[in-house]
């Protein structure tokens, strides 16, 4: 079972311009792979495979002088963005097809710098880590004081760094857990329903 845990993030002045650089390059990385897709839907062509779209986007791109700052942040920073594309258009099929129970869900769509939400995801292949003073240390842009309101059950498979609406950064950490019941209790428990009812 993953379970996420949130905790408030103090970067400096100089990791904020880091962070900056990183929701920006995953922010292109996710727009350039939409553009692409929509562009081969249009003029009616196959789909865009996912491994397809990353060389074009990502290994491609950094090869070309627009694109040659994505090689300032972590690779995975990007790959990341393009899993979180290619997650919104498999969403999208599945809701319109049926497949996806709920409300219809709308294709993905351009991401903005004005957007109220700005995030960045790192998995252990980006090999970030927490220190020994209790800091997170993250790839190309250092060790970030962390608020810890509470320990971590186990080691985190992945942290997402998150800039909200209030330009406030939280680091949102997935555990896996093993999903065991609650050990049994021999007290007695009861329920009031109410003055009409008993349990």
């Amino acid at each position: 079972m993953q379970l996420r845990y949130n905790f408030r993030l103090y970067p400096a002045p100089g990791q904020q311009i880091a962070l900056a650089r990183a929701f920006g390059c995953a922010r292109t990385v996710f727009n350039d792979g939409l553009r692409a897709r929509q562009e081969a839907h249009a003029a009616g062509l196959p789909r865009i495979s996912d491994g397809e779209l990353s060389k074009r986007v990502i290994t491609q791109a950094k090869k070309t002088p627009e694109r040659a700052w994505l090689s300032e942040v972590s690779a995975v920073v990007l790959q990341q963005a393009l899993a979180d594309l290619n997650t919104a258009y498999r969403n999208f099929f599945a809701s319109i097809s049926g497949k996806r129970k709920g409300a219809k869900i709308a294709p993905p769509r351009f991401r903005s710098k004005r957007d109220n939400r700005q995030a960045v995801r790192f998995t252990r292949n980006a090999r970030f880590s927490i220190t020994p003073g209790g800091k997170l240390r993250l790839p190309k842009i250092g060790d970030v004081p962390v608020r810890w309101s509470r320990d971590l059950p186990a080691e985190p498979t992945s942290v997402t760094v998150v800039k909200d609406a209030a330009g406030q950064y939280f680091a949102s950490f997935v555990v896996e857990t093993s999903n065991q019941p609650l050990p049994e209790s021999a007290a007695e428990v009861g329920i009031d329903l109410g003055l009409t009812h008993y349990a």
